[in-house]
């Protein structure tokens, strides 16, 4: 077997290499489908068992057969807490969300196990084997996932398109126009599909994403140890361009090369970005114009009862189960207006909606923190107010305190880790938060030297933190 696949690779380099000298159509539409020695290749290439950047994934190297593989397929991974989908969809979506705190879209713990109810629910335990079934059946299943799992999990001959094999295709195949339009998006799965390993699908499909994330990178390619740059036209326009220059002759279209100024071909760079010499194949794929996110602001309040039996205690309220950050636990918070304005009053009323009444002399701006989501870009105009009370107030439903050691290990989101770093930054023998987290401090609140902190806290009464003290402390 071994024999015949490496006799195999090697007619199909022969034959590649006999047609290496021939100008290739590479960018018009009627020319997409490659050809039959350039899929082989492309194929005995990319599923090979090892390339220059490393040994590929393999489907084997995934635990199990069947429904226990496209588990690991489908959950990438994050959910090995539950090792059945039955655990996964028996488990809280508190559970699901602490899991997932921090590695961002948020959504997708929840679908995940939305997706795990409906197999062991609606399914019988099965997953369903072939992408278009997966796709109809499982909610938040789309295109790339439902052909991941088919591929990988049950040998499905069906292609996948990610990142990584949008930007491998648009360079193999030198499309310049927007990848995010619906024609090149169309046109890019129709190539996958055209090129997909039928004996070997899964392999074929980890090995053209991992081609993409270790070599066919977005800046820095690593085009002399790629395994398919003999049929990568973007290489080839690159060495074209690097002979022109060498020669100090003008850039001129080939004969076989469609013409941009034509406007026919809806696979071509745009005639009004021209050729960027220093970025070679990085002009490929173009990058799209993305709308820039739109900005809010708001208040948000570090509630704290330093002198709680056991431990100091902070109050976290739980977000409604739709919409952005849907589920997870945060500081009380209120939407305010770019300007400021009430904004005090405002944050005043929603923490007094969940702890009573409160001193509104102790509230205190502390600095504030941008964080960036998908298409939203948040500041946080960061309070914090710490109660005298030794005994907890009320707790309404969808409210609750915990220790700091609790808020760290909480389903809380990065953005609440920045808030409360900011807060920990003011208190007395705290680390001042990090520059990553894009911070900023009021000049009226910024630390004072390492002496003054001395003089400061020793001026300040001491509130002892272990559960001994606090006892005594309350006798």
């Amino acid at each position: 077997m071994k024999k015949a696949r490496a006799a195999v690779e090697r007619r199909c380099r022969k034959q590649a290499s006999s047609q290496a000298g021939r100008k290739k159509h590479a960018l018009g539409s009627s020319q997409a489908k490659p050809s039959t020695s350039d899929e082989m290749q492309l194929r005995s290439q990319s599923s090979g068992r090892t390339c220059s950047a490393g040994t590929t994934k393999r489907s084997g190297t995934y635990p199990g057969e069947g429904g226990q593989r496209a588990r690991w397929t489908w959950t990438g991974g994050h959910m090995l807490k539950w090792p059945t989908l039955q655990d996964l969809a028996s488990a809280s979506l508190e559970e699901v969300n602490q899991l997932w705190a921090g590695l961002g879209y948020y959504s997708r713990g929840r679908r995940l196990q939305e997706g795990a109810r409906k197999v062991v629910e609606e399914l019988g335990g099965h997953v369903p084997r072939t992408a278009e079934t997966l796709q109809r059946l499982l909610p938040g299943v789309g295109r790339y996932t439902a052909g991941a799992i088919a591929s990988i999990a049950f040998g499905q001959a069906t292609g996948v398109v990610d990142g990584n094999v949008v930007r491998v295709l648009c360079r193999v195949r030198a499309i310049g126009a927007d990848a995010s339009s619906t024609l090149v998006s169309q046109q890019l799965w129709s190539l996958a599909q055209q090129l997909v390993d039928p004996a070997r699908p899964g392999d074929f499909n980890q090995a053209a994403m991992e081609l993409g994330a270790t070599v066919c990178t977005p800046q820095h390619p690593l085009c002399s140890q790629c395994p398919v740059q003999s049929l990568c036209r973007a290489h080839q326009r690159v060495e074209r361009e690097q002979l022109l220059t060498s020669q100090s002759l003008p850039g001129s279209l080939d004969v076989e090369e469609c013409a941009p100024n034509t406007g026919q071909c809806q696979l071509c760079a745009p005639p009004t970005e021209p050729w960027d010499q220093t970025l070679g194949v990085a002009n490929f794929p173009r990058k799209a114009s993305r709308r820039p996110p739109r900005e809010e602001c708001s208040a948000i309040c570090v509630l704290e009862q330093p002198r709680a039996l056991g431990d100091a205690r902070i109050l976290l309220v739980q977000r409604p189960n739709s919409g952005l950050l849907a589920g997870l636990w945060e500081f009380p918070s209120v939407t305010v207006a770019p300007s400021g304005q009430c904004q005090r009053k405002a944050l005043l009323q929603e923490l007094r909606s969940w702890a009573g009444p409160l001193p509104a002399s102790h509230l205190q701006h502390l600095g504030q923190v941008v964080h960036t989501f998908s298409h939203i870009k948040l500041t946080y105009q960061v309070y914090g107010l710490a109660l005298e009370e030794q005994t907890p107030v009320t707790t309404p439903s969808g409210a609750r305190w915990l220790t700091r050691e609790e808020f760290h290990t909480a389903a809380v989101s990065t953005a609440m880790k920045k808030v409360f770093r900011v807060y920990e930054g003011q208190q007395p023998g705290t680390c001042k938060s990090s520059r990553r987290s894009q911070v900023s401090i009021p000049a009226s609140r910024k630390r004072p030297s390492p002496g003054q902190q001395t003089l400061d806290g020793f001026f300040q009464p001491h509130i002892p933190t272990d559960a001994s003290s606090l006892n005594s402390a309350a006798q």
